[in-house]
């Protein structure tokens, strides 16, 4: 049986604790669905064209997951791709709290899909996109905390 399921997030910019969920989901799941959120309320460092393109290379290696984008909620793509599964990233108690309440919420607007919680691997539980985004901005090494395309990127950003 084909259980496809969704990754949703902002990946401003994409970690190595986003990498590592993604890893360990497609290879539970037939398909992972890896979605940029457009948020027009945020503005993130990166473009969606510049998260897309580096998610993209990023799981290039793994046939069964696709990265696209969506603007609306997340429960009207599960239901246009026929996804049963939300996955999502989980760091600590905050994480766990929120993301409870967001399945509640996810779960009364479509009941055919069920979210996951997945709690990241311990060596990344401290990234958060926006602690890296501040370090990489005053120079601080990020090479632990996202993939080299990545750290590139955003030194790129801070000579702009």
């Amino acid at each position: 049986m084909k259980t496809i399921a969704i990754f949703p997030g902002s990946f401003d910019p994409p970690t190595f604790g986003h990498i590592n969920v993604i890893d360990r989901s497609r290879s539970i799941f037939s398909e992972l669905h890896v979605v940029v959120a457009i948020n027009s309320h945020k503005v993130g460092l990166f473009s969606t064209e510049e998260k897309v393109a580096m998610l993209k290379e990023l799981t290039k290696q793994w046939p069964n997951v696709i990265v696209n984008t969506w603007d609306t909620l997340i429960v009207d793509y599960a239901k246009k791709h026929n996804a049963k599964v939300l996955i999502r990233g989980v760091r600590n108690m905050e994480d766990f709290s929120y993301e409870f309440d967001l399945s509640l919420m996810n779960r009364a607007l479509n009941q055919e899909v069920e979210t996951f919680l997945i709690p990241t691997d311990p060596k990344f539980f401290v990234l958060r996109s926006s602690s890296i985004k501040e370090l990489a901005a005053f120079g601080g090494d990020v090479s632990t905390m996202v993939p080299p395309i990545v750290e590139q990127a955003l030194k790129l950003k801070q000579k702009k």
